[in-house]
């Protein structure tokens, strides 16, 4: 039987009684295991610290010097040059976050091995916090997902697009008033892909189809003289001057001997399971989050539960958003 969220919640309360009963020092490799091993403050520290520091040696976040002053009274470190104070949130997803470092540690580990992503009303519901204060905490998470990887595709890749939304017409009215009514991909967001087979994915959310946009995510994707298989979608023409370009007519067939985009075409049917069963309403200009939050797991299947988690906390500095930069984006 699947874990509830009500058990969820009732497993963060009672977990620390499970400290009289001894604590195995091996590091988790479940849910159950990781809040045990979680529910201790200092280990949760350590924890953080060795995947932000893994030298073991702390430097300064104001300016980068190492070997600061710890003070023990209030937990955070004084820079030896700049007399700075710094804390193991500073500079992190984490910082002037009131939410205590086990919640934090949990909800990761949630969001990291979830099929289909977490709700901010399910992740509020199994950490005991507000609805406001998880959804903050769901988009701080998604961006440490965010790899940025500057690392090309080679070999035979896969390249295609979809469209993810609800149209117009079955909006409410305030809202359809405000859009242009149509077909296919019209009211939605057009997001393209590209997967090297044996590989890795990449995506982005794009705002239209002209080949400028498509073209220029492919040359930021894939090396210079790769094999690409596309649809026959109007972006691509002109493009086998820089690849071997082959396309695949899906007015027809979806397979041609070995050009197909199957791979990609997989990655999408995840995608939208997770934006149909868990983000249900996915405003544009998050959209490249919730893309972030499933690309990272698409890349990290292989990685087990630990090492997606130990991914995304070794990810946590400098990637820091605050909660207005956020509802200014949606406004």
């Amino acid at each position: 039987m699947p874990l509830t969220c009500d058990f969820l919640a009732l497993l963060v309360v009672v977990t620390p009684t499970l400290q009289t009963v001894g604590m195995s020092e091996k590091q988790p490799t479940s849910l159950f295991e990781a809040m045990r091993y979680f529910s201790d403050p200092e280990r949760c520290t350590e924890f953080v610290k060795n995947l932000r520091w893994p030298d073991g040696a702390v430097t300064c976040t104001h300016c980068g010097v190492a070997d600061p002053m710890w003070l023990a009274t209030r937990k955070v470190w004084k820079c030896r040059k700049c007399r700075k104070q710094f804390s193991l949130k500073s500079g992190t997803i984490f910082e002037k976050s009131s939410v205590p470092l086990d919640k934090w540690l949990i909800a990761i580990w949630l969001i990291c091995n979830s099929k289909n992503g977490i709700s901010s009303c399910e992740l509020g519901r199994a950490l005991a916090v507000t609805q406001k204060t998880a959804w903050f905490m769901n988009h701080r998470i998604r961006l440490a997902m965010d790899s940025g990887s500057y690392e090309k595709l080679d070999g035979v890749i896969e390249i295609g697009e979809t469209y993810v939304g609800g149209l117009a017409k079955n909006m409410h009215k305030k809202v359809r008033t405000q859009k242009i009514t149509g077909t296919g991909g019209v009211d939605k967001i057009g997001i393209q892909g590209a997967r090297e087979r044996g590989g890795e994915f990449r995506a982005a959310v794009i705002t239209g189809t002209s080949a400028a946009e498509m073209q220029a995510n492919v040359f930021r994707w894939a090396e210079v003289g790769a094999t690409i298989y596309t649809d026959q979608a109007p972006g691509y023409r002109g493009i086998d001057t820089a690849f071997a370009h082959k396309t695949v007519n899906h007015g027809v067939e979806y397979v041609s001997g070995d050009v197909h985009i199957n791979g990609t075409e997989n990655f999408w049917c995840l995608f939208k399971r997770a934006h149909r069963g868990t983000y249900t309403h996915m405003h544009p200009e998050h959209a490249h989050r919730y893309l972030a939050e499933r690309v990272f797991s698409f890349n990290g299947r292989d990685l087990g539960d630990l090492g997606r988690m130990q991914s995304v906390v070794s990810a946590v500095t400098g990637k820091r958003v605050t909660y207005s930069e956020l509802k200014v984006e949606k406004s």
